[in-house]
């Protein structure tokens, strides 16, 4: 394939648009109908064949206008028209120097630069502080060291001032150029590279102990996160929904075709959709963890059919209405405001659970219980959590504290546990995302 457009499906994908091994087959064949010269109709026709949705589109369109386009002019090129050194390599570089009829660099430079980059390996930069280096290494790979060369040596000739100036002139221009092309491919590479590195940290942080600066980065990659989680599913769920073969039945129903398997018949199983009831404490010291479930379970909404919450610090409240009506952050604050501040009793939760919304809990239900089982010293009706369990498919709790604190104080969670399914320390992102594949995978 062209290392043209490798390059460019590399970007795509480094921006965040996952163009697949068929769409980027698809753009080579697009590529050989069109060529590269005019640019407006290869931007329309790779946007259809690359982006999968508008927002896909919205980064294709910014990463190709970023990529085919030339780096920022910096300042006018200087007139070395006139100097001729004698020195062929010399007076290459101090030609490419040379403005063009507008004053601007050569497009002969920009090749000249494009193809020393590449020579440099500047599409491997990953920080911005790699820019001199890169730069550097372009200009090394254009043989600049001659025209260094001759600078030095010319610097101490007498009557040489006017070609010293030129020479100075000429080396600024295309270290200014080299500069400025190092900048575009650390915005095309380097900088969704490091934006990527920086979402790994944070979604590997513990969310009790998160800065508000990253609340944003930590917003975006949960929902990244949950999209990925999703289409996942989705696609295991088509897969399943077709079925397997059934050969017996493809036979009998070709019969009148002499066994040519006209018509095919496929065995099916009944798969029940995911239903997931979330039971979150929401008082001080959990707020922080159910901010992020409530996020990835609302963000799930394509692969879970049917989502309850509930909130509870001492009483429990339904909060799936201002979850799916306003704005997240407007309806995590709403719930914190009006369940967040009481003490923390697990029985009357329970209880109240029990009273007003059992019969949101049957046998295709996984209940998800985020909470640190501290109960303030009251009654932790184990006998209503059991009745719970019974009634659920799965029962999945997640305690922001280490399982070496459960049971300690007024901790009940070592009291809860022989009635979960699973129960588990929940401290990251990356936790919540494996807790909820594994909520979902029990729905295949």
């Amino acid at each position: 394939m062209d290392s043209i457009l490798a390059g460019f499906v590399r970007a795509l994908r480094a921006a965040g648009a996952e163009a697949s091994t068929a769409e980027t087959i698809d753009a080579a064949r697009t590529l050989t109908l069109l060529g590269y010269g005019d640019r407006a109709q290869l931007r329309d026709a790779l946007g259809l064949v690359l982006a999968k949705s508008e927002d896909e589109k919205h980064i294709h369109d910014q990463v190709f206008d970023l990529y085919f386009g030339q780096p920022p002019h910096t300042t006018t090129a200087p007139d070395t028209a006139a100097l001729r050194t004698g020195d062929e390599q010399v007076d290459v570089l101090l030609a490419l120097a040379q403005p063009d009829a507008t004053g601007q660099p050569q497009d002969a430079l920009a090749a000249a630069l494009a193809r020393a980059a590449a020579q440099a390996g500047v599409d491997d930069i990953r920080f911005e502080s790699q820019t001199a280096y890169f730069a550097g290494k372009t200009l090394e790979a254009m043989g600049i060291a001659a025209l260094e060369e001759r600078l030095t040596e010319r610097r101490t000739a007498p009557d040489a001032e006017e070609e010293v100036r030129a020479l100075v002139a000429a080396l600024n221009q295309l270290r200014r150029q080299a500069r400025a092309l190092v900048k575009q491919r650390y915005a095309i590479f380097g900088q969704p590279a490091t934006e990527a590195f920086m979402t790994e940290v944070v979604v590997t942080r513990a969310l009790g102990r998160m800065a508000p600066a990253e609340m944003e980065r930590m917003k975006a990659a949960v929902a990244r996160m949950a999209r990925k989680l999703a289409a996942r599913h989705a696609r295991r769920q088509r897969v399943e929904l077709r079925g397997q073969l059934d050969v017996r039945r493809t036979m009998r129903a070709n019969a009148g075709h002499d066994g040519v398997p006209v018509t095919l018949a496929f065995k099916h199983k009944r798969r029940d959709k995911p239903r997931i009831v979330a039971v979150c404490d929401v008082s001080g010291s959990v707020a922080s963890h159910v901010r992020f479930l409530l996020l990835f379970l609302y963000a799930l909404h394509d692969a879970v059919g049917d989502l309850r919450s509930f909130a509870f610090s001492n009483r429990l409240q339904d909060v799936a209405e201002p979850m799916e009506k306003l704005p997240f952050d407007d309806a995590m604050e709403l719930v914190l405001k009006e369940v967040g501040n009481g003490s923390t009793d697990y029985g009357q939760a329970w209880l109240d659970l029990h009273d007003r919304h059992w019969d949101a809990i049957d046998r295709r239900t996984t209940v998800i219980v985020l909470g640190d089982g501290r109960s303030n010293g009251a009654d932790p009706r184990v006998d209503l959590f059991a009745e719970l369990a019974d009634r659920a498919k799965r029962v999945v709790w997640l305690c922001p504290e280490p399982e070496g604190r459960w049971g300690t104080g007024d901790s009940a969670m070592l009291r809860y546990r022989p009635y979960c399914t699973s129960m588990s320390h929940c401290a990251t992102a990356a936790d919540l995302e494996r807790v909820l594949d594994e909520a979902l995978e029990a729905y295949h």
